[in-house]
């Protein structure tokens, strides 16, 4: 399954590390991809994400996931 959402705040690459290092400690995540230039984040995993989870991931690594 595939789940795409919008990050705001990342500059670096250490941001992108960031976010990526939380988003994998969710249940199921098997690869997350982020593109820096546009704050595009998908995510592939065996099952449906909560998007409430992807959100408070991203949080937790101090950015914000922009409403789509």
């Amino acid at each position: 399954m595939n789940t795409s959402i919008k990050v705001s705040g990342m500059t670096c690459q250490h941001c992108v590390n960031s976010v990526t290092e939380e988003l994998m400690k969710i249940s199921g995540v098997n690869q997350v991809e982020i593109s820096l230039d546009t704050g595009a984040v998908s995510i592939d995993s065996a099952h449906e994400i909560n998007r409430v989870d992807i959100e408070h991931a991203i949080s937790e690594a101090g950015y914000t996931a922009e409403v789509q």
